[in-house]
């Protein structure tokens, strides 16, 4: 299938050179806002190319029309002022071997995974389909994974894995959820922001990119557990030549183009 957009001028992911980045005092001046509400209906998917989870707000009938009580909600820093975007999914790439795996670079270097919380712009927009392209639609936080201590906050997807290990299998976490335990201290909340698109297809632009300094650090036994997804439907088989094992699903780095990056701290 031919995805025009994939063509464009602002594509990412990108090779963040920090020497080159921007510093811009505006962004300490509007801090990132980050209220991520738990959610008591996780969604994990496998899609065949990817680990997706969707946090579900909860849905109550007021009567007059369906709420959505304790929607996680991400604000401030580059996004203009009067935007609030909701966190639709969560998503993952990683590499078959530590020494890759992330979609952005930072000098160069690549990270075992990334993690993208992806955003919408639920004052301009009704849904996240209408939101993609969009002007000012989406907002993804990229956060890079590290190997190092087990990460608690990840323990529950991580043991989910097990059950969707198939492409199309999905699960409902059993207990309760929450993205925020995923962020690091607000203290080390820095980042680098630019203009840039969807990774996957139809890779839409007008994306806002966040991307978090610092990584989660997990544990090589729960990056393991990633590296056991299977790309194909249980009963089939991989393509001759493929091991059929969910792995460096990362896009390239994309050209610049231009583009500034801007930082939110002194490097």
């Amino acid at each position: 299938m031919y995805y025009p957009e994939a063509s464009g001028s602002k594509q990412s992911p990108i090779d963040l050179i920090s020497n080159d980045a921007i510093y811009d005092p505006s962004l300490a001046e509007r801090p990132l806002k980050f209220h991520y509400s738990t959610s008591r209906e996780t969604e994990v998917l496998n899609n065949g190319y990817t680990l997706v989870v969707f946090p579900r707000p909860k849905q109550v009938d007021s009567g007059l029309r369906i709420e959505s009580i304790g929607r996680s909600v991400l604000y401030g820093g580059p996004l203009t002022d009067t935007a609030e975007y909701d966190l639709s999914e969560i998503r993952f790439h990683w590499g078959r071997d530590c020494d890759r795996g992330s979609e952005h670079l930072i000098n160069h270097k690549a990270f075992p995974m990334e993690i993208q919380f992806v955003h919408w712009n639920s004052r301009l927009y009704s849904s996240i389909e209408e939101a993609v392209g969009g002007r000012h639609g989406i907002t993804i936080v990229a956060m890079f994974g590290q190997i190092g201590r087990e990460h608690s906050g990840l323990r529950i997807v991580a043991d989910a894995l097990e059950d969707v290990l198939y492409k199309g299998r999905q699960k409902t976490l059993s207990g309760p959820f929450n993205t925020s335990t995923f962020l690091p201290d607000p203290a080390l909340w820095d980042y680098w922001t630019y203009e840039g698109s969807l990774t996957t297809p139809p890779c839409s632009e007008n994306v806002t990119w966040i991307v978090l300094r610092y990584p989660l650090m997990m544990s090589l036994n729960q990056m393991e557990n990633f590296r056991r997804l299977c790309t194909f439907v249980k009963g089939d088989h991989p393509h001759p030549g493929d091991d059929g094992f969910m792995a460096d699903n990362f896009r390239p780095p994309q050209p610049l183009n231009g583009r500034v990056v801007r930082a939110s701290f002194q490097s």
